[in-house]
């Protein structure tokens, strides 16, 4: 049996892969994928699979804790920004929304923005706010982008339907940080 002669290597012409070797790496690539999918079937030890509902648990509380110091924020500069409740309002909606979403059962989550509210409505402490409405909304933004960034970053460690749903809040709350900065409705 004869060798076949070489093929001419040009820089401009790109060399087609021989079929053994599409085949090989076709095979592998598939038995990788195979492999990559039996490890992630779910047959862990039920002390993993308890240890991540628990993990879950935290973190779903954590969600429900940021939210409401999110809701504090919101209630206190409107509170002591009258004129920005309009624009702020669909803001606090959302961020309300997102603690149903983590699970909270608190009723005062979803009371409406522009009812009057003591300094500690609801058990919570409400937050200092700038005197300032610009220096106001940016404390908001940044107190938004922490916590968007706090819940990025608990993507890592968080089961797939958990980590949709602090994802899908996080990039809420980049927009939350874009329309307090870059200004919004009524701005």
């Amino acid at each position: 049996m004869t060798n076949p002669p070489p093929r001419p290597t040009s820089p401009s012409l790109p060399q087609a892969a021989s079929p053994r070797r599409r085949s090989l790496l076709l095979a592998g690539g598939s038995a990788g994928a195979a492999a990559l999918l039996a490890g992630c079937s779910g047959d862990s030890d039920d002390g993993r699979r308890s240890s991540g509902s628990a993990d879950a648990a935290a973190l779903r509380a954590r969600g429900v804790r940021d939210s409401a110091a999110l809701l504090a924020r919101y209630d206190a500069t409107i509170d002591a920004h009258a004129a920005l409740a309009e624009r702020l309002r669909p803001l606090r909606a959302e961020t309300a929304a997102h603690m149903a979403a983590f699970g909270s059962k608190d009723p005062s989550a979803s009371a409406s923005a522009t009812a009057s509210r003591s300094p500690a409505a609801g058990g919570r402490r409400l937050p200092a706010v700038p005197e300032d409405e610009k220096k106001a909304l940016g404390a908001l933004a940044q107190a938004e982008r922490h916590t968007a960034d706090s819940r990025t970053t608990a993507l890592v460690g968080a089961p797939p339907e958990l980590a949709r749903l602090l994802a899908s809040v996080a990039a809420c709350g980049a927009a939350h940080v874009y329309l307090l900065t870059q200004g919004g409705p009524g701005s």
